[in-house]
């Protein structure tokens, strides 16, 4: 089983980001059937350490009001930051990528009344796995381990 359309649009936005010279990590937050927000890591574009893929989305959706019937994909297990932001606002789901290269914080995201769905891809495990191969530096800079 590969990716549904909303994950594969995650995988678009990590794939754009690693065009751009940034690390390829995608979200994107859908409501029913629609994409409502898109974004993909771009710390290394903007030189801002808080632009994650899961910020930079909940970003570019703007105000949405209730964000009690959305979910939020994301190649990457999110972070605890990104992990903040889905229970700050309420998120009922979150649904992953992978977890392999990055456990993110799964646990603390049930712990707070979130479902977390890993879908273990081989597709986003490889590009993750590819990149900090090619960039340890920039990957170790992101996850705070320099």
């Amino acid at each position: 089983m590969g990716a549904d359309r909303f994950m594969q649009a995650a995988i678009d936005e990590a794939l754009k980001g690693l065009s751009e010279g940034g690390i390829p990590i995608g979200s994107v937050l859908v409501r029913g059937d629609e994409i409502i927000g898109r974004g993909h890591n771009k710390r290394v574009q903007e030189g801002n350490p808080m632009v994650h893929a899961e910020i930079d989305c909940l970003m570019n959706a703007g105000r949405v009001g209730s964000y009690r019937d959305t979910v939020l994909y994301s190649t990457l297990s999110p972070c605890y930051l990104c992990s903040g932001a889905a229970v700050q606002f309420r998120v009922p789901k979150v649904i992953v990528g992978e977890s392999v290269t990055f456990a993110g914080a799964p646990d603390w995201l049930r712990s707070h009344g979130i479902e977390v769905v890993n879908l273990d891809l081989p597709e986003c495990i490889s590009m993750m796995e590819e990149f900090i191969k090619a960039r340890p530096d920039l990957w170790n800079e992101d996850i705070g381990e320099l």
